[in-house]
């Protein structure tokens, strides 16, 4: 009877014991769930993800339907008893312009000597540019060579030949001809074109195409970027349509004056264009998925942890892909369905842990930050908690492709509480729960019982990673949006590599034991973050004087709000003790004029950069709330 009663105590022990060990065991990051996620975001089915498509959305809902099923909160919630529609209220709307049509008023006449030619045909024999200013325009024609203006280059294609109220005639390409390394080749894109025209006056921008086929080219889709338009009516032109008003000579001789690069045979053409461009901007609704798991604190459950993720990617490519052509889907394992299904499986874990969380943690799938930052910026300038009350991001972007334990976090230098946190945190990897994985301990590395006895321990010599801090706040994934804001950020990154904006970026090529073990990291930290008594304090983080990316010659501290650029260069923010800074420019400054240029959008702005000379004393005109000033900022060199 003793016997038989203590065997049952023996299996009653045993049974809480293992129960203890599989809850636990839920709450440490699954590889399979993560693979789960990875497959379905990275498939052919979501087509690419690009912001605004029909594979967005689905992405968007499938989010959506993991944090319903998980009983987090909808973003949305004070929305729920108008929709119907319980996934859409964790859906937060941003507008996004998804594509341009061509219009139904695009016209373009040639005349010469009192006749007409044309109109020629649009769609066969020129086309407008989705980033075309709308609107009738006409002027005398002038073949301004390539269309470049390169003032570290001592070169302008636009020097002595006066288009003011003309319409400018240009070549595809660059002098540097097919050479993607050559001196021009950032001149090559036709936004830098229409910007040289603009700036020397022209009424409108013709570009003449390549090959003779010009629609197959990518030069003649109608795409559009998000950034405003050119200011100006911008369009290309068939070589048959050339040849078809001006005659079949005119070309070669254009082509050997623009080779030669002299300024002085840049000519008036013998004709009069009258332009009617109609390009209709579609805008479509685009998304952040928003769920809420409320805090358990009476107190501290109105105060907020962002975990975020984007979950867009390139579709089928164009702009940003670096595959050798377009049309292929883009399938974003790592960038970044790598880090929403962090996001997701830490929401699985939050919801599941027992005591729950202090504070409000807030998931949130970002969209269209591969265009800029667009949801992101969206969010923190309408965001569905108060942001004064937000007192961490945490930003994972491309965590699956850890090599030799090497992980990257950036912004450690926007609090003074983050280097202690993700120093202990690291420190504590090298504890691990072997009954979390299933597995065996590892060989040669002894069994470590808690004194309960319901804690079986291990050391994992390869838990520990070799990380990389970087003080930084700002940089190119959507925490930067929330550091602008005052809010401490970090920012989770593996690193880029050979598959990077490819279709290339598979799911079977994340390492999903990996990402794993990087979700324990930022789970531990986002724990400590809310068992702290008091909230972090949010410091303004060191950064390189003079960075060296940008390919510019001279650095001015500014951070370009991508998202708005369409009236002025919005500003985000100013680098502390740059020349912006001790130019008495400030984040939500509007640039609208730099020297002698004025500035649209961000390509206005990066072009009047180009131009800088360190050392020389430029004036910045800006709108300040209704006020507009005159600033003087002297560039500095990058090192």
């Amino acid at each position: 009877m003793k016997l038989r009663r203590f065997a049952i105590v023996v299996a009653a022990s045993l049974l809480t014991t293992f129960v203890a060990l599989a809850q636990q065991a839920e709450l440490e990051p699954s590889a399979a769930k993560l693979q789960q996620h990875v497959s379905y975001l990275a498939s052919d089915a979501l087509d690419g993800r690009r912001t605004g498509t029909v594979g967005a959305n689905d992405a968007a809902r499938y989010i959506a339907g993991e944090f319903e099923r998980l009983g987090l909160h909808p973003g949305n919630g004070t929305e729920a008893h108008r929709r119907r529609d319980l996934m859409a209220r964790y859906l937060q709307t941003f507008p996004y312009v998804a594509r341009v049509d061509l219009g139904q008023d695009n016209e373009l006449v040639f005349s010469q000597s009192g006749l007409s030619k044309g109109p020629l045909a649009p769609t066969v024999e020129w086309m407008p540019l989705g980033f075309s200013a709308n609107g009738k325009t006409s002027g005398q024609l002038r073949f301004a060579g390539y269309g470049i203006t390169a003032a570290e280059q001592n070169y302008d294609d636009y020097a002595g030949l006066d288009v003011k109220d003309c319409v400018a005639v240009v070549l595809q390409g660059t002098p540097d001809g097919d050479n993607p390394h050559g001196q021009f080749a950032r001149y090559e894109g036709i936004r830098w074109k229409a910007i040289a025209a603009r700036n020397a006056g022209a009424k409108a921008l013709i570009v003449v195409a390549r090959e003779n086929d010009f629609l197959i080219e990518k030069l003649a889709r109608l795409t559009y970027d998000n950034s405003g338009d050119a200011g100006l009516p911008v369009m290309v032109i068939s070589r048959q349509g050339v040849d078809r008003v001006l005659g079949t000579s005119t070309l070669p001789s254009w082509e050997e004056i623009a080779k030669e690069k002299s300024q002085s045979k840049k000519q008036t053409v013998d004709g009069y264009l009258s332009i009617n461009v109609d390009v209709v901007r579609k805008e479509v609704p685009a998304y952040n998925v928003v769920g809420i798991l409320e805090g358990s604190d009476p107190v501290l459950k109105n105060e907020y942890i962002v975990i975020g993720a984007h979950y867009d990617h390139l579709g089928r490519g164009g702009e940003g892909s670096l595959a050798p052509r377009s049309g292929e889907i883009h399938h974003g394992a790592d960038d970044n369905a790598s880090g929403t299904a962090g996001m997701i499986e830490l929401a699985r874990i939050f919801s599941a842990q027992k005591p729950k969380l202090k504070r409000t943690v807030v998931f949130i799938g970002f969209s269209g930050e591969e265009e800029g930052l667009l949801g992101s910026n969206y969010y923190v300038n309408h965001p569905l908690v108060p942001l004064a009350n937000t007192v961490a991001m945490i930003n994972m972007d491309m965590i699956g492709r850890m090599r030799d334990r090497k992980l990257s976090i950036g912004g450690i230098g926007t609090s003074q509480e983050w280097r202690e946190i993700v120093r202990q945190a690291n420190a504590a990897q090298s504890m691990t729960v072997a009954a979390n994985s299933g597995s065996p301990a590892p060989k040669g590395v002894p069994i470590v019982v808690s004194a309960n006895g319901r804690s079986i321990m291990t050391v994992d010599p390869n838990g520990a990673f070799e990380l990389t801090l970087n003080d930084d706040g700002y940089g190119p994934s959507d925490h930067s949006s929330f550091y602008t804001k005052q809010v401490p950020v970090l920012f989770f990154f593996t690193g880029t590599h050979n598959d990077y904006h490819k279709p290339s970026d598979t799911f079977d090529k994340i390492n999903y034991n990996d990402e794993a073990r990087i979700l324990s990291l930022v789970a531990r930290i986002v724990r400590d973050v809310d068992g702290a008594p008091k909230r972090l304090s949010f410091t303004t983080a060191k950064s390189d004087a003079t960075p060296r990316t940008g390919g510019f010659r001279v650095y001015l501290g500014t951070i370009p709000n991508y998202a708005d650029s369409t009236t002025g260069l919005l500003l985000d923010g100013v680098r502390d003790d740059s020349p912006a800074a001790k130019a008495g420019l400030k984040a939500g400054d509007r640039i609208v004029k730099i020297g002698e240029r004025e500035v649209k959008n961000v390509y206005d702005y990066t072009y009047a950069l180009g131009e800088m000379k360190a050392g020389q004393e430029y004036t910045v005109e800006v709108i300040r709330g209704t006020e507009k000033l005159s600033l003087k900022i002297i560039p500095e060199a990058r090192k």
